[in-house]
């Protein structure tokens, strides 16, 4: 079962953290079949919270997607005590935040989208549902009256070795 690690970068300033908030996080991909090589057209999503019966009754993941193409079913499941926050130690630097297990699926692109969190390194103020669509946020921290930023935020796939 091939394992991929999706990690980010960014630059963070005055935030010591960013992370997925909830189980109810949704995770947007780009997907390629790993059969035939068809790519979804548009972003997938999955959540800690979905669960997917698999063919046959072998289990359950959190996507099952039929390739439009070949018709092979693939799956895609959330390693759940793979989740990490995104640490101000790390900025500017690649970090693994989550872990996927893929079956018959490899994923492409990720788009960050929304309900994120971050934590301000002056205040401990925490900034909720934060919208990384635009792969950017600024925000103002009043309780220490400073600016707050996530920015150029990327990111990458990796396998896993796990």
């Amino acid at each position: 079962m091939p394992r991929f690690a999706l990690q980010l970068q960014a630059e963070l300033d005055n935030v010591t953290n960013v992370s997925s908030a909830g189980d109810d996080f949704r995770w947007y991909f780009k997907l390629k079949c790993g059969s035939c090589g068809e790519e979804t057209e548009n972003h997938q999503y999955i959540t800690i919270l979905d669960e997917q019966p698999l063919k046959g009754g072998r289990g359950h993941a959190s996507l099952v997607i039929k390739c439009k193409l070949c018709s092979r079913e693939n799956s895609i499941d959330i390693i759940k005590d793979s989740i990490k926050p995104y640490l101000l130690d790390n900025s500017g630097q690649f970090q693994t935040i989550a872990e996927f297990d893929c079956r018959g699926v490899e994923p492409l692109d990720f788009e960050p989208r929304l309900g994120w969190t971050a934590s301000s390194s002056e205040s401990n103020a925490v900034f909720e549902d934060i919208d990384l669509t635009e792969k950017e946020w600024t925000e103002y921290d009043e309780r220490a009256n400073v600016g707050v930023s996530i920015m150029e935020v990327s990111s990458q796939f990796v396998k896993s070795h796990k």
